[in-house]
């Protein structure tokens, strides 16, 4: 071999696309935001410790007991169809009406992600996303080398307008827009949800133009105010793939996610879904139809609620009381997350090494985009810590900022953004 380098001889050998396979910012935090003495502000983490863990416990136990010759085998590549009936009691929360057979089971719902990804774009094909947008679905486009093309939000998330706009101009570039990919519900990270009207309005430009509309709701009844707010796929079963988790409403480690697609999109995600693992986990699969058929689950997602609910309240409370003139911050109606924006000049990326020596982490917004925007961003997550750790979270955090202001009057260069860094194109108002 000639090629590689002393490190990776392979480096020759990797295929185009591997070249966009990076470690996501987020990844990259994991390792110091887990220390004990840090306070992570930082992962979006579900607060596992408020699930009936006995009861799993024994589910788990009988499972193995009385069935284990069925929950340790292969199973269907579609998902166990008694787990596609419940899962159609759930999506009605949002006001999904579906069939057993329109939906497939995956591995998490960034498995059907990548699916959807892998069943509908070619190198080089347009996917238009919100800015910000969720580092994961970033990921997933990057490795089957799309073009991503963020549009803008506002206050109630993704703008119509600009959608229109980036569809004209990229096909005025010649290129094809395959996929319009979008949180609208407690939005990963900005916090943001879009109202009834900004939602007919997105599905509307969809359908215009013949446009994939990928809604991802893994947040959706996790809303702290009135019923969980209508789901797109709700009203136009053709135009839209809806994404649902049971990651966020159980437990992230059984993995258990799906997709709901048209006939035709079905097949071709369940050909896809055999050709990558087979079939999804059928002990994962079994475990959450367990605890759907046999726990009050609408109580144990009514319980999650109120407990981000007081996590969201603590972490308003305080960035209220103590951050410098010039911080603003999204107010979310549920969900997990809050999108800071910075005092103008300071840059969240430069300023991260700072706050973990202050033992505060928090994502830099840069993760969050593909083209350089973000900088004066950064996301914080209220799901996991206790109120009283969140407190002390952002008092440490607003001490970083209040010494980076410092510095920068001080000095003027070195802790504020330059030209080129998306200082001139800065994220979108989500205020």
């Amino acid at each position: 071999m000639s090629g590689g380098s002393r490190l990776d001889p392979w480096v020759d050998s990797y295929a185009a696309r591997a070249r966009g396979m990076t470690a996501s910012e987020i990844r990259a935090l994991f390792a110091v935001a887990s220390r004990p003495e840090v306070v992570s502000l930082a992962g979006g983490m579900p607060y596992v410790q408020a699930l009936p863990l006995d009861i799993l416990a024994e589910t788990a136990s009988r499972l193995i007991r009385e069935r284990g010759t069925q929950v340790l085998q292969y199973g269907s590549g579609q998902g166990d169809v008694t787990l596609r009936e419940q899962i159609l009691d759930v999506m009605s929360e949002v006001g999904i009406t579906a069939h057993p057979d329109d939906i497939v089971v995956t591995t998490g719902s960034q498995m059907a992600l990548d699916l959807v990804t892998r069943v509908f774009c070619d190198p080089g094909d347009v996917v238009l996303v919100e800015a910000p947008s969720y580092v994961g679905a970033l990921g997933v486009f990057r490795s089957y080398e799309c073009d991503i093309v963020h549009v803008a939000m506002d206050a109630e998330g993704l703008v119509p307008s600009a959608l229109d706009a980036a569809i004209i101009a990229a096909r005025a570039d010649g290129k094809r827009v395959k996929m319009i990919y979008t949180i609208p519900s407690f939005h990963n990270p900005a916090g943001v949800t879009q109202g009834p009207q900004r939602r007919q309005d997105i599905l509307a430009i969809a359908q215009r133009e013949g446009v994939l509309l990928l809604e991802d709701d893994p947040y959706g009844l996790l809303g702290f105010e009135g019923p969980p707010p209508r789901a797109i796929r709700a009203d136009d079963d053709q135009q839209v793939v809806y994404l649902g988790s049971f990651s966020k409403t159980i437990a992230s480690g059984l993995r258990v996610g799906w997709a709901v697609a048209p006939h035709g999109v079905r097949e071709k995600l369940v050909l896809a879904a055999e050709s990558a693992v087979l079939c999804p986990s059928n002990y994962a699969q079994f475990t959450v139809s367990d605890y759907l058929a046999t726990q009050p689950w609408r109580e144990q997602v009514k319980v999650f609620r109120e407990l981000y609910r007081e996590r969201r309240d603590a972490m308003l409370e305080t960035l209220d009381q103590l951050m410098p003139a010039g911080t603003t911050w999204t107010h979310p109606q549920g969900g997990f997350y809050s999108w800071l924006t910075l005092p103008e000049g300071l840059d969240s990326k430069a300023m991260l090494p700072r706050a973990i020596a202050a033992l505060v982490a928090y994502v830099p917004g840069t993760g969050f985009y593909v083209d350089g925007q973000g900088r004066a961003h950064l996301r914080l997550s209220y799901c996991y810590p206790d109120p009283d750790r969140i407190r002390e979270g952002v008092r440490r955090l607003a001490g970083v900022i209040e010494s980076e202001l410092e510095l920068a009057q001080t000095f003027g260069t070195g802790h504020v953004l330059r030209d080129g860094d998306g200082s001139d194109n800065p994220a979108p108002n989500v205020l």
